[in-house]
């Protein structure tokens, strides 16, 4: 089975609406709040090259999804 792993914001409606659609199709993932996690976001921005638009889904340490449907929040430096 694949390891995902979303990373996103408490503060974005994305994030959260990403997380709602992974637990509807009943994925297993770790869910990483990148601005509560200075780990986690470093983590975030080496695996996506230095992305700072949240949600971002990783899928055994790839990429595989952006925001979600089109939008997304900024993440600050």
């Amino acid at each position: 089975m694949a390891k995902l792993e979303l990373y996103g914001t408490a503060r974005c409606p994305h994030t959260e609406e990403m997380r709602d659609w992974l637990e509807w199709k009943r994925s297993e993932f770790v869910e990483y709040d990148v601005e509560a996690d200075r780990a986690a976001r470093a983590r975030m921005r080496k695996i996506s090259g230095g992305q700072r638009t949240v949600p971002i889904l990783v899928e055994d340490g790839k990429v595989v999804q952006v925001g979600w449907q089109g939008h997304g929040c900024l993440v600050d430096e």
